[in-house]
């Protein structure tokens, strides 16, 4: 996989994933713009990289305003003359229950995550569009977006808005060779261990290096190095044909999510009225109602 020739911003790649995802584009060969909120942790891991011989910067900046998307664009052409991949990894948690949430914790979690999102990529689609030599699009997502997760109304509102965008972009770019997907990682970081069911074994992880394999296979959870490979073929001439995908990947798990699809289907001359959808509920819809949140096997819920 040779990504000498590509330029990426990954956002909040000071540490976790980010950092996993801008160090495995970097052993690929490309150059990579950091970024994060602490001076110090953008250094390091800009240290992390030109020791083992790649090619990187770092841009200290809170992702959410347009000014920090431009300057992430700006330092990618300053520095490397050009931009080929965006990454938006960047994010924060500010879980609490729907009727404890307050402003501040809805709005901080939106501007990150999901504006985010939006103004880095407005700002690398300018450029990709003037370079015109397509582009990359990799918007990270979460498996809370596509199923819901208790205590988490803004996080997994915004996520799930990342991967609706991503699907629009697949089609707004596509005349442009731009691509744009969503990956949904599961790994051991800081915001996952705030998990109850990961807790035993994030623990027996640190005691012992390794997870269970039903944690690896069935759960698809694993280390941030582990969701790195799909980031760089995303971002290789290989996956110029992939393009409003949303991906699940960790441990030793890759797979695709589904996009939504109606799954039951009644039709009524005139159309429905209360009582029509009554009569109609038990016969066509009421096997059909799907689940909410993530579902484990039950060796990981026993635990």
């Amino acid at each position: 996989m040779d990504l000498s020739n590509k330029v990426a911003v990954v956002t909040g790649s000071g540490q976790g994933l980010g950092l996993a995802y801008a160090t495995e584009l970097a052993r690929h060969g490309a150059a990579v713009v950091i970024n994060d909120v602490d001076r110090a942790t953008a250094d390091a891991a800009v240290a992390t990289i030109t020791a083992a011989g790649g090619r990187a910067v770092a841009v200290v900046a809170p992702v959410g305003p347009t000014e920090t998307a431009r300057k992430l664009v700006a330092a990618a052409v300053e520095h490397f003359g050009r931009l080929d991949v965006m990454v938006t990894n960047a994010g924060i948690l500010r879980d609490k229950v729907l009727w404890k949430m307050t402003d501040d914790d809805f709005d901080a979690v939106i501007d990150v995550h999901l504006r985010g999102t939006f103004t880095c990529v407005r700002e690398a689609v300018l450029r990709f569009r003037e370079q015109g030599e397509g582009g990359r699009i990799i918007a990270i997502g979460s498996p809370a977006g596509q199923r819901g997760n208790f205590g988490q109304t803004n996080y997994a509102g915004a996520k799930a808005a990342v991967v609706g965008m991503v699907r629009t972009w697949a089609m707004e770019l596509q005349r442009a060779g731009i691509t744009a997907n969503a990956v949904c990682p599961v790994a051991v970081t800081a915001m996952t261990e705030t998990v109850p069911i990961f807790a035993p074994y994030i623990e027996q992880m640190k005691q012992t290096g390794e997870l269970p394999a039903v944690i690896r296979r069935e759960v698809g959870m694993g280390t941030p190095e582990d969701v790195a490979g799909l980031i760089a073929f995303l971002a290789s001439d290989d996956a110029a044909a992939i393009t409003g995908q949303a991906f699940s990947v960790g441990g030793d798990r890759l797979a695709l999510w589904s996009h939504p699809q109606l799954t039951a289907t009644a039709f009524h001359d005139g159309g429905f009225s209360a009582d029509d959808v009554a009569a109609q509920w038990p016969i066509v819809f009421a096997d059909r109602v799907e689940s909410v949140g993530e579902e484990f096997p039950e060796e990981v819920l026993a635990k």
